[in-house]
């Protein structure tokens, strides 16, 4: 008896050549693989057209009429067979690249047939190419949609066409109710008005209408988002009755003090919020492992130092750790001229960090004399070994591996308290999927005070014009960044084009009443940290940089930005590049220049950034058109492979799906209730090697 780990080779029709085929081209090896091979798109093949209505939009189409005459053209070596089609409304051509003289010789003329496939316009004339044909007494009324599968020419020349999968597939339908078991609770399947689960895969694969198809698809969108939701409900779960984390429910001398003496401006409503959450958090026995989101400049440095002066109150050291040593060295730059009447020690750990410098810091973490550390990969060294680490902050976690994030929890008997933060706002419908493990604070408001950027599109031609602006604004006392794209592949280009526009740039804006200096991937790191002090202490009126400037410099008197060829960034690479302007409570200004042919996509997200300074806005446009896989990166994006969901369009499943595994988790954390006993052995099945259950209960 087949069931879903019974091989293809086993099927009728297939066999372990045609096995190894499908396997190779569509990586489908077992009967639950080929259940899941959904259909591309459906025909309606109860429709006739007539010639005089057809057009090229058209899916694929069915006429009923003759096939009036047939011959062959060679072309040198090359062959094919041409044909003229007639209805009762007019002629249209037939042709067959790939024929053999046995096909040919198939091909009925003057016969009442129908003929069904895909027509292009070719010099006002319409045509067919290898049109599927049926001769009117042999034809089966078509009562249900036709599935139609992805397909390849090696598929095809295994005659691995679609009435192949069609007939398989027809032949798997049969064999449903031994395949299929329900794995949702009934409660929910009446709550939801879904569709059963062995009705939902006959009827992705021939629904009877539109309306079947549509129930179909939604029971299987939700099954997966739920059974994904369920996933990271349970770890969620897990880790708050599992991580133990050392309680801080003290809020002491350290804190209040600077809150009360030294904070340099009011919080905002939003920074209060995602502090009192922090406060709450680090109260409990249990580890934190919060998510930090808000937009470039929402004040997130200053929340996570309040959350390191409540752990340094508790009497525990704190890490933050950037992926860069630019940001690093900002970090640092910012903490420790916060704290530099409160006598608490802060230090700078990077790769350049000298070896004598290293020396006390590793000493000084042991006896806890260092309350604050600050650093990059270097950080996660094994020398560096704290006395009792109690809260590690990663900025921009993205950018580091699991491996690397499990060495710093490594870092005390106790794991640390986790702070997780981001200046790349994340797609709603990703956060409630790929996040859903973490606690989730957003800070989204801006300080108060700032001015909104204002953002506009330039091309080459007002390029003198933009120039006179700069000047304008040089002569307010303003500075200015020109960016240049850096594209790793055209490195040595990238360069020239840096270098030229640099030059362009310094002869526009003369010595001595200008003074222009450059920023580049090339540079050591101490050129490139003097670079940006000579910029920020307003040494040079201009900067010409790359985009290292993307994250870490804060220069609150650089009020416009120039990107040059805008169309070559991303969006959130514009928006971050964008953040580096309107620190200073200054109107300041972001301008993209771009070539004058653009592709709709550049000018979608010209036209978004032009729009809109909202980083959430931004990331949903964003996902819209790279797609969630180049947002998660590498490391998230093979998480799952959703067949049916859509993270861009299906916000609303996700957001049921998640609140319904919620309430399931609260009343039934086990799934031991009579009503669970299928979901939890279906998860059990589907996830062991996922997400450990043994783990998890």
């Amino acid at each position: 008896m087949l069931n879903l780990d019974t091989s293809i080779e086993f099927l009728k029709g297939i066999g372990s050549e045609r096995a190894k085929i499908i396997r190779n081209i569509l990586g489908i090896s077992t009967v639950e693989d080929l259940l899941t091979f959904y259909p591309l798109r459906y025909l309606d093949k109860s429709k006739i057209y007539l010639i005089k209505n057809l057009s090229e939009d058209l899916p694929d189409v069915q006429l009923k009429g003759r096939i009036t005459e047939l011959q062959e053209i060679s072309s040198g070596k090359i062959k094919r067979l041409s044909g003229k089609f007639q209805d009762e409304s007019g002629t249209m051509d037939l042709v067959w690249f790939r024929y053999s003289k046995w096909m040919k010789e198939q091909i009925p003329i003057n016969k009442e047939l129908f003929i069904f496939g895909k027509v292009t316009l070719f010099n006002n004339t319409f045509s067919m190419a290898h049109p599927e044909i049926e001769i009117e007494e042999k034809k089966e009324a078509e009562t249900r949609l036709k599935p139609i599968y992805s397909s390849s020419e090696k598929l095809l020349k295994w005659n691995l066409n679609q009435k192949f999968f069609q007939q398989t597939l027809k032949n798997l339908m049969a064999e449903m109710p031994n395949l299929i078991n329900e794995n949702l609770p009934s409660y929910l399947i009446d709550d939801l008005k879904l569709m059963s689960r062995q009705a939902a895969y006959f009827n992705i694969h021939f629904p009877k209408n539109l309306e079947h198809f549509e129930a179909a698809e939604r029971r299987l969108k939700f099954e997966e988002a739920f059974f994904f939701q369920l996933s990271y409900g349970l770890k969620k779960q897990y880790h708050k009755t599992n991580s133990i984390g050392n309680p801080m429910p003290k809020v002491g001398e350290n804190f209040n003090t600077f809150y009360k003496e030294y904070l340099p401006f009011e919080l905002t409503g939003a920074q209060k919020k995602v502090l009192k959450e922090i406060k709450k958090d680090l109260a409990k026995p249990i580890q934190m492992n919060r998510l930090l989101q808000g937009d470039v400049g929402s004040g997130k440095t200053m929340v996570a130092l309040l959350a390191m002066l409540l752990v340094l109150d508790n009497g525990f050291q704190s890490c933050l750790m950037a992926p860069t040593e630019i940001l690093a060295q900002q970090h640092f730059n910012v903490i420790s001229e916060l704290l530099k009447e409160t006598g608490i020690t802060v230090k700078l750990l990077t790769g350049s960090t000298k070896k004598a410098t290293r020396k006390i810091i590793h000493d000084d973490l042991l006896s806890g004399e260092l309350s604050i550390l600050i650093g990059t990969h270097a950080v996660l060294e094994d020398i560096v070994q704290f006395k009792n680490l109690g809260l590690a902050i990663i900025d921009e976690q993205h950018r580091f591996g699991v491996a690397q994030r499990a060495k710093l929890w490594a870092k005390n008997k106790i794991p640390p308290h986790i702070l997780i933060m981001t200046a790349t706002p994340i797609p709603r419908t990703l956060a409630m999927s790929f996040y859903s493990d973490l606690e989730v604070s957003v800070i989204d408001e801006m300080p108060i005070g700032r001015k909104e950027i204002i953002t506009a599109h330039r091309r080459e031609k007002d390029r003198a014009f933009v120039y006179n602006f700069c000047k304008d604004e040089i002569k307010k006392g303003r500075q200015i960044y020109f960016v240049y794209p850096l594209i790793e592949e055209s490195e040595t280009l990238d360069y020239k084009n840096l270098m030229e526009g640099f030059e362009r740039i310094s002869e526009y804006f003369p010595n001595p009443d200008f003074n222009t200096t450059m920023l580049h991937g090339k540079m050591k790191p101490a050129e490139k940290d003097a670079a940006m002090q000579y910029f920020a202490v307003g040494n040079a009126n201009l900067m010409v940089a790359t985009t290292v400037i993307e994250v870490g410099v804060n220069v609150p008197n650089a009020s416009v930005m120039v990107i040059e060829s805008a169309e070559r960034f991303g969006l959130s690479q514009l928006h971050q590049l964008r953040g580096r302007v309107g620190r200073g409570a200054e109107q300041s200004y972001c301008i993209l220049m771009t070539t004058d042919k653009l592709t709709n996509e550049s000018r979608k997200r010209i036209k978004t950034m032009c729009e809109t300074n909202d980083g959430f806005k931004i990331s949903e446009v964003d996902m819209e058109l790279r797609g969630p896989g180049d947002i998660l990166g590498t490391q998230q994006s093979g998480v799952v492979d959703f067949k049916k969901l859509d993270l861009i369009n299906d916000g609303k499943i996700i957001k049921a799906s998640k609140d319904i595994v919620e309430k399931i988790l609260k009343k039934d954390p086990q799934l031991n209730e009579a009503s669970h006993i299928s979901l939890k052995n279906f998860y059990v099945k589907q996830y062991k090697a996922k997400n450990k259950w043994g783990k998890i209960s």
